[in-house]
């Protein structure tokens, strides 16, 4: 068997890998890089997380679980640093040496940082990857005052994000209009009056020339003289290839790394593909193209006759900030072109599309993109339009079906832009292996992967090509995950139906299509299992997320957090004095209090958790868990001459009750003794206000990106009928969310007005309460768990111990 080695484990590699693995599941041995410490993830959606609309595990595209079985030795968090192209090896930063056969060089690409004074400043920063975004969030939390330097694509996703986390944004442009590459004049000055209608600043022809600060950003000065103050700056001007490797192993690079139509650099067996690469001059930042040179790469390198990769038309289909736009092929009119424009400012739409000799050369769509791929199609087919009038090629404007019609779509129309799936392939897909499900056709074509805008055409061509067979509810339903095609209501049903009891028994009844589960199922089924069987079910510490698994929050370079029990944000001084003992005997690089009223140790080695928690002698705060977090309380009616109810010993009361339940997603509460709200009741998942004579229960609030202000769920009088009514709460929350739900979203799906109307039933209310005092008998402290067992120790703690997400080895 070959060696197959790769170097960079990003989105287009990874396609790659996936387009060999369709042609030969045996004819390589691959071994994968990846300087990051993550599986294969979906960078288009870095804004996504940023602007806080989904999670770092909603955009991974294949989990480790998907490596495993493809039998992919993957190197997280290594970096490749050398090629001997002569003896056919690589040299790693962790001093690894590997053989090869071939291999694929897929290093991507860095951004673009401006080679001006104050650059390498703290609070400066690229928008690329995972930790550029972590890093913005960070800064939200301790500054107010961002300033985004680039008004193309990247920058106002970044300032839109930085929006949502409540700074104050200004973008830098160094041009006059915004996204000057894909919009022409009028579609730029309708998004720049979009965006400011949003909030942001646009300081437009604006070059840059000084970071201010001394060691940390305070501000930048531009050309002309003037200067602006910041505390966080972005640049997002564009990127540049990664190309440090193959330059420094001799192969031949420009502004990228040369390639020929087949992907070959000029190393034998040496490939390059994605950002890295320059083809015919050209270096593409579009995954369509990148992923179209991923499968000319896989059938070269598995010896198959394959067309060669002659460069891409690319049309741009995005979303900024909320509004649709598409782009393609020229921009901007001359005097051999012929315009059609619609310019409606009432309903928020612009449409542009430029004609030569009868074809269509240039398409600018602004809030309203539904005919883009007939325009793109007509733009790269070369179709000729003279026998067309202007209202037939903006069909949708004289009320005709335009490319809604997929009976009248023809096969090779582009349907997924982001992945290069056509109608024709879709179509043969649900053919050849019977697919009834969205989800089902997402995971066998990659239509609906990467931005998902393309899912409702994706749906409506399954239904025509399904014809009377097609179930409309059960296809878009939404299964727990790729492994089966039922939804986590069915799986419930059937777990109960069939008295199911173990995860393994779930998968074989139920017929998994992936034997082992996956990162995603396995999780949930754990959730769900316990949930079912309060007392009878054996948790499956190893079906658990990597921090609930360690009982802390891993960091991002390595390390753990450790933040003990406060009951109510109410502490002693022996536990002040014991934290300040541990964490100085530990040497524990951060103590810092948190937003909960906690006191957070943060940078200890895995080893040393066990016995820091002896050590401290306090029960977990459970910082890491889908449980509940914390109660927040403000000092109440014993101390603030405006509280009317005693807040904290609702606090404390409520804490000491619910801690260590599982719960679908985290879960935080906040009790005032007065509608002032200062520990913030209002924005959490249960917030409590004392008013004269009893208390306000709000939920479903979100203090995070996403703020969202908590709704009445209703009034009471007594501190027991607070704790009747959360508790009724909390396990109809457990009984009926989905897992990784918070309680703002599910409060969203089924409705206040539902909930209340449950709730109000005296016995539902006594019966969900039995449920939960039968589930909360069932828990026991972690740390005290790890502290004696010798078991978990060794397994979890010992230090050659490595934690690879779900798994430990």
């Amino acid at each position: 068997m070959k060696k197959l080695v790769m170097i960079g484990n990003g989105m287009a590699g990874v396609r790659t890998i996936e387009e060999i693995l369709k042609i030969s599941q045996d004819q390589f041995e691959v071994t994968i890089f990846g300087l990051e410490p993550y599986p294969n993830y979906n960078r288009i959606k870095l804004s996504n997380i940023l602007q806080g609309d989904t999670s770092f595990e909603e955009i991974i595209i294949n989990p480790l679980d998907w490596y495993k079985e493809n039998n992919i030795q993957l190197f997280t968090g290594e970096a490749a640093e050398r090629i001997d192209v002569e003896g056919k090896m690589i040299f790693t930063d962790k001093g690894r040496a590997i053989e090869y056969d071939e291999l694929i060089i897929a290093t991507g690409s860095d951004s673009f940082i401006l080679p001006i004074p104050g650059a390498d400043k703290k609070g400066v920063t690229g928008f690329r990857d995972i930790k550029d975004c972590e890093m913005m969030i960070k800064s939200a939390g301790e500054s107010k005052k961002a300033v985004v330097i680039g008004g193309g694509l990247l920058g106002l996703e970044a300032a839109r994000g930085l929006l949502n986390l409540g700074m104050e944004v200004d973008v830098v442009h160094l041009m006059p209009d915004l996204m000057e590459r894909q919009l022409d004049r009028e579609a730029s000055a309708m998004l720049k009056k979009e965006l400011e209608a949003q909030g942001m600043n646009f300081l437009m022809e604006k070059q840059t020339v000084e970071i201010l600060g001394d060691e940390r950003v305070t501000g930048l000065r531009f050309k002309d003289g003037s200067e602006i103050e910041a505390d966080l700056v972005v640049m997002a001007i564009g990127i540049k290839s990664n190309i440090g490797i193959a330059k420094n192993s001799g192969i031949y690079v420009n502004r990228g790394i040369v390639v020929n139509d087949y992907m070959e650099t000029s190393a034998p067996n040496v490939y390059a593909v994605g950002e890295c690469a320059e083809h015919r001059e050209i270096v593409y930042g579009l995954v369509v193209p990148l992923y179209e040179q991923g499968k000319v790469l896989a059938g070269r390198i598995c010896g198959i006759d394959a067309a060669p990769y002659k460069g891409s038309v690319t049309g741009t289909q995005l979303k900024v900030a909320g509004v649709d736009l598409f782009s393609a092929g020229e921009i901007f009119e001359d005097e051999t072109t012929k315009a059609i424009k619609v310019h409606n400012e009432f309903d928020g739409f612009y449409k542009k599309i430029l004609i030569r000799n009868n074809l269509i050369v240039g398409v600018v769509l602004y809030g309203d993109t539904k005919d883009s791929t007939k325009l793109f199609r007509m733009l790269t087919k070369k179709e000729d339009v003279s026998g067309m009038t202007s209202i037939s090629i903006l069909r949708s404007e004289c009320g005709a079906g335009g490319s809604d019609d997929v009976a009248l779509m023809p096969n090779d129309e582009l349907i997924c832009g982001c992945n290069g799936v056509t109608k024709g392939a879709i179509v043969e897909a649900i053919q050849a292996q019977g697919l009834t499900t969205l989800d089902q056709v997402s995971h066998c074509t990659n239509a609906g992967r990467s931005c998902g805008r393309c899912k409702p055409m994706v749906s409506q061509i399954l239904a025509h090509t399904l014809g009377d067979k097609f179930d409309a509810a059960a296809a878009t339903k939404t299964s727990l995950c790729g492994c089966t095609t039922l939804s986590r209501d069915e799986v419930v049903a059937e777990i109960k139906a069939k008295g199911l009891t173990s995860i393994k028994e779930v998968m074989n009844v139920l017929e998994w299509n992936n034997e082992e589960g996956c990162t995603k199922c396995r999780p949930a089924l754990n959730y769900y299992l316990g949930m079912i069987y309060m007392d009878a079910y054996k948790d499956e510490r190893d079906s658990r997320l990597v921090n609930e698994k360690m009982h802390a929050n891993i960091q991002k370079d390595g390390t753990y957090s450790v933040v003990p029990r406060m009951y109510g944000g109410v502490t002693t001084a022996a536990d002040l004095k014991k934290i300040a003992e541990v964490a100085e005997k530990y040497d524990v690089p951060l103590v810092k209090l948190t937003g909960g009223q906690r006191i957070g140790l943060f940078g200890v080695k895995k080893e040393d958790l066990p016995s820091m928690w002896e050590e401290l002698d306090m029960p977990s705060g459970y910082a890491y868990g889908k449980t509940l977090r914390t109660v927040k309380t403000c000092v109440g009616a014993q101390f603030c001459r405006y509280g009317t109810q005693d807040s904290m010993a609702l606090g404390i009361e409520l804490e000491k009750k619910f801690e260590r339940l599982d719960t679908p997603h985290k879960v935080k509460m906040g009790v005032s003794a007065c509608p002032r709200n200062c520990s913030e009741a209002g924005i959490k998942d249960i917030g409590f206000v004392g008013i004269d004579g009893g208390w306000e229960i709000y939920v479903a609030g979100n203090g995070g990106v996403d703020l969202r202000p908590g709704e009445l769920l209703c009034t009471v009088k007594t501190q027991a009928e607070v704790m009747e009514m959360t508790g009724a709460y909390l396990q109809y929350y457990r009984e009926t969310a989905n897992y990784l739900e918070r309680t703002s979203k599910w409060i969203d799906r089924v409705g206040l007005k539902h909930v209340q109307e449950v709730l109000a039933d005296e016995e539902t209310r006594k019966a969900l309460n039995a449920r939960m005092d039968q589930t909360l008998q069932k828990y026991i402290e972690p740390w005290d768990e790890a502290i004696q067992s010798e078991e978990i120790k060794d397994k979890y703690y010992a230090k050659h111990t490595i934690i690879v997400g779900s798994e430990s080895k």
